[in-house]
């Protein structure tokens, strides 16, 4: 059985369709890109992070990437279906990981803080199929952002 070399890293299933999709198009699966996707594998489905906060963890784990090389691999990442970008209102980005099985789900997003914590919601969903079928609309996800103020950011504003 031949042996995996320490700089050879086992590639994930969406390593392996990234590496595969980047070739498609001329392009390859650079260490930074690879690095950008663990982090999210690692921190798993439910976690919303900034560019900021990418870049932050990966600095942390001592992961040499810079910021504009963190904002390059989101916007690929995302546009290849590997991760979802959420926009906020207030014009914050936020990354998690793209799943199938968790597609349908919404966003209660803190206005002060931009905390983000996902909910899901059968009713939601429902009243997006029928409003997309009374339109002719054919339903691809449903998603909710509700904008509200944590309990901490409540707290701290004036009465």
């Amino acid at each position: 059985m031949p042996s995996r070399s320490p700089a050879t890293p086992a590639l994930t299933a969406p390593a392996t369709e990234l590496r595969s999709s980047l070739h498609g198009r001329g392009q390859r699966l650079t260490p930074q890109r690879q690095k950008v996707l663990s982090l999210f594998e690692r921190i798993g489905e439910g976690s919303h992070l900034s560019a900021e906060e990418v870049h932050q963890r990966l600095l942390r784990a001592e992961e040499r990437v810079s910021l504009a090389t963190v904002y390059r691999s989101l916007r690929l990442l995302s546009s290849m279906e590997l991760l979802r970008e959420l926009e906020l209102p207030e014009g914050g980005r936020r990354f998690e990981l793209a799943s199938d099985g968790h597609r349908d789900h919404h966003h209660l997003v803190c206005v002060g803080c931009g905390r983000t914590e996902e909910f899901e919601s059968s009713v939601v969903l429902d009243e997006g199929r029928q409003a997309a079928g009374s339109h002719g609309f054919r339903l691809i996800e449903c998603v909710l952002n509700v904008r509200a103020l944590c309990p901490r950011c409540a707290s701290a504003e004036p009465s």
